[in-house]
């Protein structure tokens, strides 16, 4: 019988973890930046990192992008029954004795090759319609905030599964050694539902993949800066010790997650110097501070974290998440979405010309949209400050540059803006569109998990060629 070398060994015992682990600590030994579990992508990508810009609480779509004259012309009269075909309604509407049909109090025109139907609300937006590709068949089966929202950013509505940057940083690595792979920003100071960790975690994948938050504060990330009197050399001393330390207990206990915290303390290591250079603004030029609006200036605003995004995505970052709240109006949504549309539609705007303008936008992908709509009927009794319901059966998102057809128009909704008519877009069928952007095929990047081999969009999803350039 021959006997076992080192890397035979690690590779038969505890079902291959030892060797898996010993091949991450090769790799990392290296020195060279993480190619990730695919080594590349499955075919030529399109788009080589993405922005994506998530407004969460459900934007109205009915406001903003799918303009529906014939609500303004039944204003105040029921929803048809033959409309809503028994479709189950929120708790919150769901037991009104009136469901009135209510018009949108906003101006819309036609804007691009494609006519695409913007509100007044979004004039900067409208100003990059030829860049836009809008998706007006987006649909769901998540009714309410919690399930929506992680549906959306990890494939499933039941928090624990790794997120999409989670499985980007999986698959595809780093594109800078001494920046992350998946970075979250988020307004400050917002109110509207909760945002919580598990919708930028890991999940089942090892812990190094999760997302790096950037605070709005002087020191973006917490405890990356050395303590009073501990020099660069000291840190760097001390994490070579301490790197003895969790080789010595690898080799006693082969568990990959002592490979991912050596990974971390090296990464924050390299931070320390990567992350203060990508987050200083002073270069950037007063016409390019201008263009993002009158917020970028203050830390931790969307327009702050727009112009921060393109930094990211400049230092080769993959994935870029901004969080925007307070998207949930059952009330007084005529006064409410005007502010959310002033504080987000020029810096999404400025975001998508800034990148055209430095060559980023065709290999860029950049998303703007939330986890629903809303109802095109009005919540409680109708009233001038009125607001609308949840409505996963229809919505709108948009979609630019890393190769969408820009100034498109995909799907099509009913005439009451209630029923989905033509191509519609699930959101595994999104989530795998994206992957495919990225030279990912969605059915072939996956992780086995207790017994079984999960991905991003469990069991289904197609990818949606249409909006494909």
């Amino acid at each position: 019988m021959n006997p076992l070398n080192r890397r035979q060994l690690l590779n038969r015992f505890g079902m291959g973890l030892g060797g898996l682990a010993l091949s991450e600590m090769l790799a990392a030994d290296s020195g060279s930046v993480d190619r990730g579990i695919l080594g590349g992508t499955h075919f030529p990508p399109k788009a080589k990192r993405i922005i994506y810009l998530f407004m969460s609480g459900g934007p109205s779509q009915i406001d903003l992008l799918d303009h529906k004259p014939l609500l303004n012309k039944h204003h105040g009269e029921q929803l048809p029954d033959s409309v809503r075909g028994g479709q189950r309604l929120t708790g919150m509407s769901g037991n009104q004795s009136s469901i009135p049909m209510v018009g949108s109090p906003f101006k819309f025109e036609r804007y691009g090759p494609a006519g695409a139907t913007i509100s007044e609300l979004l004039p900067h937006t409208a100003s990059i319609a030829e860049e836009l590709c809008v998706v007006k068949s987006m649909f769901t089966e998540s009714i309410n905030h919690g399930p929506g929202v992680t549906f959306f950013q990890t494939g499933s509505q039941v928090p624990g599964r790794p997120s999409f940057g989670s499985w980007l940083s999986y698959g595809l690595g780093q594109g800078n050694a001494n920046l992350p792979s998946f970075v979250v920003l988020i307004t400050k100071g917002k109110g509207g539902q909760p945002l919580g960790a598990h919708l930028w975690g890991s999940g089942f994948l090892p812990t190094r993949h999760q997302a790096v938050q950037f605070r709005a504060a002087k020191d973006p990330i917490l405890y990356l800066g050395n303590p009073s009197g501990v020099s660069a050399s000291s840190r760097r001393m001390m994490l070579d010790r301490l790197k003895e330390l969790h080789e010595h207990q690898f080799a006693n206990t082969p568990d990959a997650e002592i490979q991912a915290r050596i990974d971390q303390y090296e990464m924050a290591f390299r931070m320390q110097s990567s992350v203060p250079e990508v987050t200083d603004l002073s270069g950037e030029s007063e016409a390019t501070l201008e263009s993002y609006g009158p917020d970028v200036k203050t830390p931790g605003t969307f327009a702050a974290n727009c112009l921060q995004a393109r930094r990211l995505a400049e230092s080769g970052v993959r994935f870029i998440q901004l969080y925007h709240q307070d998207w949930d109006h059952h009330g007084g949504l005529p006064g409410a979405l005007p502010k959310l549309c002033k504080e987000t539609d020029q810096p999404a705007a400025a975001l998508v010309k800034d990148l055209k303008q430095r060559g980023l936008l065709e290999d860029t992908l950049v998303v703007w949209g939330g986890e629903f709509g809303r109802t095109n009927y009005c919540q409680g009794k109708i009233q001038a400050n009125f607001g609308r319901d949840h409505h996963p059966r229809c919505f709108s998102i948009w979609m630019a540059g890393g190769g969408v057809r820009g100034g498109t128009v995909y799907g099509e909704t009913d005439e009451f803006g209630y029923n989905l008519v033509k191509d519609g877009v699930h959101v595994h069928d999104f989530q795998a569109t994206v992957l495919h952007l990225l030279g990912i095929d969605h059915e072939r990047l996956t992780y086995k998990f207790q017994g079984r081999r999960y991905r991003l969009t469990d069991v289904h999803g197609h990818v949606v060629k249409g909006i494909l350039a």
